[in-house]
């Protein structure tokens, strides 16, 4: 008795709307994610059981970090940056503190600026500084920092970029983001300089630990 043969068929799956499904997913995650600049100054922020979030957007963040010499040896002191999620009115500060100070920048050093994860150097080295490559620039900031010192009796350096800020968003939240091991009094300076400026509202950025039983 003869064996019937089986005829096989090759099995074809249509991939098509495999691909435009993954294509369509690739695109709504470039569209609606956010790039994370590289922040040439790290705060290891203390621990804390708040879980009291910091809004994601509007945010003036002030970073207060232990100041350290070329070398990175800490000196006793305290250094203060700041950075803005929003690039635009990052720049619209910038004119403002320019125009200011008296200083003028290209649109090249302007253009730089923007791109900055974080800010803070004296406004007397700025055009110099954003004029530097960004390979300078980098190695640069984290010796710098925002004056605290008041000019001529009036408001410091640092006092002047948060009222810019606060003049051109008048919604914007504050946040402050001190090193661990940054010197409590620095940090109490620049709790001081917001007070006096009536800036008693601000959120303080710590890392989350674990409440022990």
């Amino acid at each position: 008795m003869g064996k019937v043969k089986i005829k096989k068929s090759d099995v074809w799956i249509d991939m098509t709307p495999m691909s435009d499904v993954m294509t369509l997913l690739l695109t709504f995650f470039m569209l609606t994610s956010t790039f994370v600049k590289n922040e040439p100054v790290k705060v290891n922020t203390p621990g804390s059981v708040s879980e009291i979030k910091v809004p994601e957007k509007g945010v003036l963040t002030i970073f207060v970090n232990p100041e350290k010499d070329a070398s990175g040896k800490p000196t006793g002191e305290g250094q203060v940056f700041m950075s803005m999620d929003n690039p635009d009115e990052m720049v619209q500060v910038l004119d403002k503190m320019t125009e200011n100070f008296g200083v003028s920048l290209n649109p090249a050093q302007t253009k730089a600026f923007k791109a900055e994860a974080q800010f803070g150097v004296p406004m007397s080295d700025l055009s110099s500084y954003l004029a530097a490559p960004i390979s300078v620039r980098m190695k640069t900031l984290p010796l710098k920092g925002i004056p605290l010192d008041s000019i001529k009796g009036g408001m410091s350096e640092f006092q002047q970029w948060v009222n810019a800020a606060r003049t051109v968003d008048d919604d914007i939240k504050i946040a402050l983001k001190a090193d661990a091991s940054t010197p409590y009094k620095t940090v109490k300076r620049v709790m001081s300089e917001l007070q006096d400026m009536d800036e008693s509202h601000y959120y303080m950025i710590t890392q989350l630990k674990k409440q022990e039983d």
